[in-house]
């Protein structure tokens, strides 16, 4: 029988966490590194990829320093194709790519907000597409998409992003249901308000990050780190039985009516 350490073991497991060379996706990169994955950290840059690999190899952990365009199917095939040449196997993808853009949504133009979309939904859904297939050939996979608190909640001035990041719950629920026979979890995490350089300046300073951390009963923003332990669950054999689901960590924002 396994133990409760062994079910979160990662060792000998191989993840790709696109978007994962900053921020948000590094973090987790990292900490699926240190629950024993080898860790494949990949984004547009070719600089960040090589320097986020760089940090996997210091953790003793193999790792391979690709590019991938979310927006482009090719591109997505030519990662998988890149990591299937160093590793038998994928068994854990993980989709941390995203942009956002506050504006008033009468004048958000088109082209703004289809790259939104192109990146946000498309480019998840292509990943898991790619990721997807080889992962049910296989019999096995743990996919863990990024959705946000707009999934649930309207964030004003942020209808593109938020729009999007509905639909990647919406599209990790949906996959879940399809691929649930063939071993393959689809899973999302929720996170709440974590200080990044993709929204720094939305909150530092501003009524709205105040804002953010007066909803928040925590009274404060979440440290990145504090979404690691819902990430190697999600990608552990431990959730052998979860899929579907939109896993949050938000210090009780969603929950928050009146907290004073």
């Amino acid at each position: 029988m396994a133990t409760s350490t062994s079910l979160f073991d990662l060792t000998g497991q191989t993840a790709v966490v696109v978007g994962g060379t900053s921020g948000i996706g590094l973090t987790l990169a990292l900490g699926l590194a240190d629950a024993g994955a080898n860790v494949i950290p990949t984004g547009r840059r070719g600089d960040l990829v090589e320097a986020a690999a760089k940090q996997i190899h210091a953790k003793g952990r193999q790792s391979l320093a690709a590019t991938v365009d979310v927006t482009q199917m090719s591109s997505v095939e030519a990662l998988l194709e890149a990591v299937l040449s160093h590793f038998p196997s994928v068994e854990i993808l993980v989709n941390c790519a995203g942009r956002t853009k506050r504006r008033p949504t009468l004048e958000v133009p088109e082209g703004e907000w289809q790259e939104i979309m192109d990146t946000n939904l498309n480019g998840t859904l292509r990943s898991c597409q790619v990721f997807g297939r080889h992962m049910i050939q296989r019999g096995y996979g743990r996919i863990i998409n990024t959705a946000s608190l707009s999934s649930y909640v309207a964030l004003y001035e942020v209808a593109a992003y938020s729009a999007s990041k509905s639909a990647v719950l919406s599209l990790t629920q949906s996959l879940a249901i399809e691929w649930a026979k063939h071993g393959v979890c689809v899973n999302a995490i929720v996170p709440g308000l974590f200080r990044t350089d993709l929204n720094a300046g939305l909150l530092d300073g501003t009524p709205r990050g105040q804002e953010f951390k007066v909803r928040t009963p925590m009274g404060r923003f979440g440290k990145v780190e504090e979404l690691v332990g819902a990430t190697v669950y999600l990608a552990s054999r431990a959730a052998s039985f979860t899929t579907g689901i939109g896993l949050t960590i938000d210090g009780g924002f969603l929950a928050s009516g009146v907290n004073q």
